[in-house]
């Protein structure tokens, strides 16, 4: 059997993936969902029992343990969901930045946090219910079932699915409220467990990468013994690609949970495929390519470098081995 799937619901550990792309056409074949920030997670749930899978087949049921309950909004039922691990502001909406704080925290922390900075589980697929797989039915046909469900209440939400909307206008209500942007979903699409299919779109408002950390240069002034930037790069045929050193975007938090990360990682030559610019490499700090960050920035440059990156959080829910360089 595999993990993250319950003995009375059979079906797959891997989520399916969105691909960078532009708006689709708006000729009645897609539908819009926006795209929340926050951790991926399959919920499997046998009627009684809720467990929470990650993107890599992890179980991290025990880090959100407000969400025990989701199980019981289904009673007797076994349905396994899609959907997205958030924090939601006063306002209603996603922080990702407050979302960093129930990351990379044992059982015990983790029920402490549950009270002062709770989670949301936003469902926005059903790839199972009683029994019945439903990976072959059309998005239309899982999102009918899904809304029938009523999961809405306690620490979860099913949000809104938009057909009949410009594409435009749903974007520019994402980024009036500081999202990443939105996912074009074809009507008449399945859902394709592991795969970056083309019939799921993310559109973006700026550009998101996530990147493999392969080092770090001290911290001078205020940032002694801490970080002072991280060393990046994307995973490509020929191996690790440097993509810059990330600077900006830390809380004193953050500084501290890299430098705890970072530490038991250091190694004794760089991982990266090819030598980073002189004034990078002076006084860098290798790591083993093994955790893996999210940064925005301006552009690329010609020299396949992120312009202005600013560091946004941790991906906890992405091997490095999964991440590629978004277009």
């Amino acid at each position: 059997m595999e993990a993250g799937v319950n003995e009375t619901m059979p079906g797959p550990v891997r989520p399916m993936f969105a691909r960078p792309d532009v708006l689709p056409p708006d000729d009645g074949a897609w539908a819009l969902e926006m795209k929340w920030d926050g951790v991926r997670a399959l919920a499997c749930l046998d009627g009684q029992r809720t467990r929470l899978v990650s993107r890599g087949g992890q179980d991290i049921t025990a880090t959100y343990p407000e969400l025990a309950g989701l199980a019981g909004a289904l009673p007797g039922r076994p349905a396994l969901l899609d959907g997205e691990v958030v924090v939601l502001s006063p306002d209603g909406w996603p922080d990702f930045e407050a979302l960093q704080r129930r990351i990379h925290v044992s059982a015990g922390v983790a029920a402490r946090l549950a009270a002062t900075t709770p989670v949301t589980y936003l469902s926005f697929d059903l790839l199972h219910l009683d029994g019945q797989d439903l990976l072959t039915a059309p998005y239309t046909r899982r999102r009918e079932l899904l809304d029938s469900l009523d999961l809405n209440g306690g620490r979860w939400q099913t949000p809104p699915s938009f057909t009949g909307v410009p594409g435009a206008d749903l974007l520019a209500v994402s980024r009036q409220h500081g999202l990443e942007g939105v996912v074009a979903k074809r009507l008449a699409s399945r859902y394709e467990p592991g795969k970056r299919s083309g019939s799921w779109l993310k559109i973006k408002n700026v550009q998101h990468q996530e990147a493999v950390v392969g080092g770090w240069r001290p911290g001078k002034g205020l940032r002694t013994g801490q970080l002072g930037s991280l060393l990046v790069g994307i995973p490509g045929p020929g191996g690790l690609a440097y993509a810059g050193h990330v600077g900006t975007g830390f809380t004193h938090r953050t500084l501290d949970l890299l430098t705890g990360l970072l530490a038991p990682l250091r190694r004794a030559g760089s991982p990266f495929a090819e030598e980073l610019p002189a004034d990078h490499a002076r006084d860098a700090i290798w790591a083993e390519p093994s955790l893996v960050v999210e940064v925005v920035f301006a552009s690329w440059t010609r020299a396949g470098m992120m312009r202005a990156p600013t560091y946004r959080g941790l991906r906890e829910d992405k091997r490095p081995d999964e991440v590629t360089r978004e277009s």
